[in-house]
């Protein structure tokens, strides 16, 4: 799952790099409202954190104009404790939920798997498929009730096909939620990768689609 953060306050964006890294995400970031906004345009992201009083380009202004232009991510905004006009004007700008400053940062974690989840309509925080158990909140996986050990690209890939279940997903799009922005992309590793979760998890429920690329069944059809 690949994650925008656009705030300029340089210790609080590296606060959030750091938790959601270590949470299992790839993380892009901007330090302004219109390179936050040019990224959010370009690039296809599960969620935004999007601060609300950006230089160059307010971020109420990028929400609306990404709305505009059908950018449909999930956008959680970041407001000041005593400005609720600001909560106000995100949520009718676009915004799907928002935090106050001071926050916990497990609180925006929490609040970012609940916008991802929810833009896939899934409920929640657990997705079992066939014998497969995903964790999205610890970031474990088991299979049978074994735990299995991932590298982070591996839980990354299997937790991007779970979220879209029944989707086919192509090795582009893969990449594109995969790497952060300035990695050098390879659609052809997502194959070697995918190879490896097969083994690990000991179980064909990823399937090829020839031509296309991979599809985990959903739950109601993977018994």
């Amino acid at each position: 799952m690949r994650i925008l953060v656009v705030e300029d306050d340089k210790d609080l964006n590296r606060q959030l790099v750091e938790a959601l890294t270590e949470a299992g995400y790839v993380v892009d970031t901007a330090y302004d409202g219109e390179e936050g906004h040019f990224l959010g345009d370009t690039e296809p992201y599960d969620a935004v954190i999007l601060d609300i009083g950006l230089p160059e380009m307010d971020g109420i202004s990028v929400l609306e104009a990404w709305r505009r232009e059908k950018r449909k991510m999930p956008v959680l905004i970041l407001t000041a404790r005593d400005r609720w006009s600001d909560k106000v004007s995100g949520i009718d700008a676009g915004a799907d939920d928002y935090v106050t400053k001071p926050f916990h940062v497990e609180e925006v974690l929490a609040r970012i798997r609940a916008l991802i989840r929810r833009s896939v309509g899934i409920a929640s925080s657990e997705i079992e498929i066939g014998p497969i158990r995903l964790d999205t909140k610890l970031s474990r996986v088991s299979v049978d009730g074994k735990n299995i050990k991932l590298t982070a690209l591996e839980f990354r890939l299997l937790s991007y096909i779970m979220h879209h279940q029944g989707k086919v997903v192509s090795r582009t799009e893969l990449v594109e939620h995969l790497y952060d922005q300035d990695f050098d992309r390879d659609s052809n590793t997502i194959e070697v990768f995918v190879g490896r979760l097969r083994k690990k998890l000991a179980t064909d429920l990823i399937e090829t689609v020839r031509g296309l690329g991979y599809r985990i069944q959903s739950a109601d059809n993977a018994d």
